[in-house]
């Protein structure tokens, strides 16, 4: 489950949104639902992004997309694949 979390964190890396948000999009953990609001976030629609925070039993995210990146990359324990 972990992999496909950073496997989708890589997609958004490549600039690929949509094979990213595949990924979580069924997922029902609470790390996937936190890639989610932050896709959200990437999008530019901030309220699909606070309702993915609130599954996800997260604040919604105050630092830039950059900041949010790394900080979800460290707690899922992987770098990019490539």
């Amino acid at each position: 489950m972990a992999d496909d979390l950073r496997l989708a964190l890589d997609r958004l890396a490549d600039g690929d949104w949509d094979a990213a948000h595949a990924i979580v999009q069924d997922d029902p953990s609470a790390d996937a639902a936190w890639i989610h609001a932050h896709l959200h976030r990437v999008e530019g629609d901030p309220g699909n992004a606070a309702y993915w925070y609130r599954r996800a039993g997260r604040p919604p995210a105050t630092g830039t997309l950059d900041e949010e990146f790394a900080e979800i990359r460290r707690a899922l324990g992987g770098t990019q694949a490539s």
